[in-house]
C-alpha cells in the first residue's frame, strides 16, 4: 500500500509511516522530508475516500486546515522583508477601517501572534458563501474585541485568515491565494493552493471529519475544583475552560454539515487560516527552502534575518483558546515546544523548529539548525488525544536518526 521513495538510512521512518496506513489508523496520508536541500523521503499510501475506492497518489491534494497559517505567515514575512509591512505599527495604519471599537491600538504583531483578542465572530460566523471575502472582513473590522488587544494570547483559529489576509490585500492589492501563487508557488514549483481551482478537484482527497458531538473536550471536571488544589498549569487550563474562548474560536454554522469542508464553496474560497490544499512534497519543499537560506535556484523568498525575526517567540501563552497551553508563536508561525498533547508540531523540543499543525492531523515545519523541511498530510481526523499521533511518531523516528 506504500509507494514512493525513502532513503535507506531512514527505514524506521518508513516503517512508522507504513504502520500508520496498514494498521488502518490513517485512511490515506503522505509524508515528504527534505534534508540539506534534497528530498530524502517522499511516501504516500492508503485511500482518498471513506469507501476506500480511490488510491492516494503522489499528487493527491488534501485540505490541511491550520497548516495554511504557516504558508500565510511566509507571505507576511516576505512583505516585512521587502519593507512593505512593519509589525510594530498598528493594524489601522494599513487597514484604516479596522481602527475602531477598541481596536485602535492593535499592533500588526498582536494580530500575527494571536494577541488581537479577535479569535471569534461575536455575531456568529457569517452565513452564506465562504467566497464572499468582504462579508467576513467587514464583520471583523467593525467588531469589538473580546478583551483588550495585546494583553493575552487566544488562538485565532479561523479569524486569523481574514485578518492577516486583509492586511496582505491592503498592502499588495492581491488576495493571499494569488499573492502566494504568483510570488512563491509558481516560481518555486510548490503545489500548494489557497483557493483551489475546480479543475484540481479530481486529485483532491476527501477529509473524513469527526462529528463535533463526538469530540470530547479534556478536563471538564477541573471547573469544579478550587484553584488552591491546582498547580499553575492546571489553573491556566481551568481558566481557559471557564472562559468559553475555545467554543468562540471554533464556532460552527447551523447551515454546515460535517462534510462542508469537502464542498465546492469551501475548497474554492480563500480562507488563509484553514483551507489550503497541497501535497506533502509541496510543504517539505517550502519549509526546506526556508530552512536552507530562504532561496533556491536564484529565487529568494525572504532574507535569513527576516526569517529569524519571524520564528523567534513573540508570544508564549497561556493560550485562552487552547486550554491554557504555553504554545509559542512567532509572526504567524507556530513554534516548537507548543501545545503538548493537543498538537505540538514536534515532540523533540527543538527551539528553532517553526511551522504549523492542522486540526485534521496535518503538520508541516522547517528546522534551520538541521536544514529540514517536513510535510505530513492525511485525511482522517482523530480525537484530540490522538490527533497528531502519526506525525509525532514520524518526527521522533526522524530525529533519532538526524541527531
Amino acid at each position: 500500500m506504500i509507494k514512493g521513495y525513502c532513503d535507506p538510512k531512514f527505514q524506521n521512518v518508513y516503517d512508522t509511516f507504513a504502520n500508520a496506513i496498514t494498521s488502518g489508523f490513517e485512511t490515506g496520508a503522505a509524508l515528504a522530508i527534505e534534508h540539506q536541500g534534497k528530498i530524502i523521503i517522499n511516501l504516500w499510501g492508503g485511500y482518498q475516500d471513506k469507501e476506500k475506492t480511490k488510491l492516494w497518489e503522489e499528487d493527491t491534494l488534501v485540505n490541511v486546515f491550520s497548516v495554511t497559517k504557516g504558508v500565510t505567515a511566509t507571505c507576511i514575512s516576505r512583505l516585512i522583508d521587502q519593507g512593505k509591512l512593519d509589525p510594530s505599527k498598528s493594524v489601522g495604519n494599513y487597514w484604516p477601517e479596522y481602527a475602531c471599537n477598541g481596536k485602535e491600538n492593535t499592533k500588526v504583531s498582536d494580530l500575527l501572534c494571536h494577541r488581537a483578542a479577535m479569535f471569534g465572530f461575536k455575531e456568529g460566523i457569517p452565513s452564506g458563501s465562504f467566497q464572499d471575502w468582504k462579508k467576513f472582513t467587514k464583520q471583523l473590522q467593525m467588531q469589538v474585541p473580546y478583551r483588550k488587544p495585546g494583553i493575552s494570547q487566544g488562538y485565532h483559529a479561523l479569524t486569523f485568515g481574514w485578518l492577516a489576509g486583509e492586511l496582505i490585500r491592503r498592502i499588495d492589492g492581491r488576495t493571499v491565494g494569488t499573492y502566494f501563487k504568483e510570488e512563491i508557488a509558481d516560481p518555486l514549483n510548490i503545489d500548494f493552493h489557497i483557493g483551489l481551482a475546480e479543475s484540481e478537484f479530481v486529485r483532491c482527497a476527501d477529509m473524513l471529519m469527526l462529528p463535533m458531538e463526538n469530540i470530547k473536550l479534556p478536563g471538564e471536571f477541573l471547573k469544579f475544583l478550587p484553584n488552591f488544589f491546582l498547580p499553575q498549569k492546571l489553573q491556566n487550563f481551568k481558566a481557559a475552560l471557564l472562559s468559553g474562548d475555545f467554543m468562540e474560536a471554533f464556532q460552527t454554522r447551523e447551515e454546515d454539515d460535517d462534510n462542508y469542508v469537502n464542498s465546492l464553496d469551501w475548497r474554492v474560497a480563500e480562507i488563509p487560516s484553514a483551507n489550503g490544499h497541497g501535497t506533502a512534497k509541496s510543504l517539505a519543499t517550502l519549509y526546506g527552502i526556508l530552512s536552507n537560506g530562504c532561496s533556491r535556484d536564484g529565487i529568494s523568498i525572504m532574507s535569513e534575518s527576516s526569517l529569524q525575526n519571524a520564528i523567534r517567540p513573540h508570544s508564549s501563552g497561556p493560550d485562552s483558546v487552547l486550554f491554557g497551553a504555553p504554545i509559542k508563536f512567532g509572526l504567524g508561525y507556530e513554534l516548537a515546544q507548543g501545545i503538548a498533547k493537543m498538537g505540538n508540531i514536534s515532540p523533540t523540543l527543538n527551539n528553532k523548529m517553526f511551522g504549523h499543525a492542522g486540526v485534521g492531523g496535518a503538520v508541516a515545519f522547517g528546522d534551520p539548525d538541521k536544514a529540514i523541511g517536513y510535510g505530513f498530510i492525511c485525511n482522517q481526523q482523530h480525537n484530540p488525544k490522538k490527533l497528531y499521533q502519526t506525525s509525532n511518531l514520524l518526527t521522533e523516528a526522524l530525529y533519532s536518526i538526524i541527531a
